[in-house]
C-alpha cells in the first residue's frame, strides 16, 4: 500500500478525535497533567502477534517524547502471560491511546493468526494467498497489514488501484467481450498502469476471456468453481494468465483447491470471519 504511514496518520487522528472528543474527562477529572508512568502489554491469547508498530506510532502521536520498548514484533508467535512492549509516557497520554491501541492489535492479532492458518496449510503449494476488499470501512489499512503480516498477500486495496471486472460489471457491460473491450480502451487512455482481472462463472466464460483477453486481461477469477472445475479450466488457460480461485473456501478444504496449481485463492473470511485476540494494556506501579 502506498503512502501507509501517511494514511495511518489519518486513521489514528480520525480515531483519536472519536474516542476523546472534548477530552478524557475520566483522565483529566483525577489525574494531574503532569505525572508521568509506565505501562505493559500484556498478552492473554495464543496467537499471532500484530500490531506493535501501530502502537508505536499511535503513542508517538499523541506524545513525541515516549520511551516505547518493543519485547515481541510483528508476526512473532505470542503465548499468554507473554509481553508484547513497555511504554513509559505522561499518564494521561497512556490512557487516551489505550483503547485505539487495543482495538488495533486485538483486531489486527485476530486477523493474522487466521491468515497464519491458511498460509500453513499452503505450505508446499506454489499458490499464493489474497485477501478483498471485504472489509471495516475506514480500516481497511489495517487489516490489510495484518493479513500481510500473517503471512497472506495483499490483493487490490480499493477500486483505484486493478480494473476487477465481476459478475454486475459484466451484466450490465452487455457481456464478457464488451466488459473486456471497454476495459482494455479506458486503460490504454486514461492509466496504462492499470492491470485487469475478469471473473468468470462457467468454463464457457473461461473459455470467451481466453479468446478476447490475451494480452489485455492479466488474471481470471474462476468463482464458485470447484476443484474439479478449476483443473478443467487451467487446461483451457495454460500459461496465458493467472488464475484466481474464489468462492466458498475455507480452512477445510484449501488444500484441494491448491493441488490444482491456481495461482491464487482468495479468502475474504481472512478478515470477516477472524476473531480478535484477547490483550490487556496494564499499569505498572513504580
Amino acid at each position: 500500500m502506498h503512502n501507509f504511514n501517511e494514511h495511518l496518520q489519518h486513521l489514528i487522528k480520525e480515531a483519536l478525535a472519536e474516542d476523546v472528543g472534548d477530552g478524557d474527562h475520566s483522565t483529566l477529572s483525577c489525574i494531574p497533567a503532569s505525572q508521568k508512568g509506565k505501562a505493559v502489554l500484556k498478552i492473554k491469547q495464543d496467537g499471532i502477534l500484530a500490531g506493535v508498530d501501530v502502537a508505536k506510532k499511535i503513542f508517538e502521536f499523541v506524545e513525541e517524547e515516549n520511551v516505547f520498548t518493543a519485547y515481541k514484533k510483528d508476526g512473532d508467535a505470542m503465548r499468554n502471560s507473554e509481553t508484547a512492549f513497555g511504554v513509559e509516557a505522561h499518564i494521561h497520554t497512556i490512557l487516551k491511546c489505550e483503547r485505539l491501541i487495543l482495538n488495533c492489535m486485538q483486531r489486527m492479532s485476530g486477523i493474522a493468526t487466521l491468515t497464519h492458518q491458511y498460509t500453513e496449510k499452503l505450505k508446499g503449494y506454489k499458490t499464493k494467498l489474497l485477501d478483498t476488499r471485504k472489509t471495516t470501512p475506514n480500516f481497511r489499512l489495517l487489516e490489510k497489514e495484518a493479513v500481510r503480516i500473517g503471512g497472506g498477500v495483499n490483493h487490490r486495496f480499493g477500486l483505484f488501484d486493478m480494473i476487477m471486472l465481476k459478475d454486475n460489471h459484466i451484466d450490465y457491460a452487455g457481456g464478457i467481450e464488451k466488459a473486456i473491450d471497454s476495459a482494455w480502451q479506458y486503460v490504454q487512455t486514461k492509466k496504462p498502469d492499470l492491470k485487469i482481472e475478469v471473473e468468470t462463472r462457467s468454463i464457457e466464460d473461461v473459455k470467451k476471456v481466453c479468446a478476447v483477453g490475451k494480452g489485455k486481461v492479466f488474471c481470471i477469477m474462476l468463482d464458485n468453481f470447484s476443484p474439479q472445475q478449476i483443473t478443467e479450466a487451467l487446461e483451457i488457460v495454460k500459461d496465458d494468465f493467472e488464475t484466481e480461485a474464489s468462492g466458498g473456501i475455507n480452512l477445510g478444504n484449501i488444500q484441494s483447491y491448491a493441488e490444482t496449481g491456481v495461482t491464487y485463492i482468495s479468502v475474504g473470511g481472512l478478515i470477516h470471519q477472524a476473531q480478535s485476540l484477547d490483550l490487556s494494556l496494564k499499569a505498572v506501579l513504580i
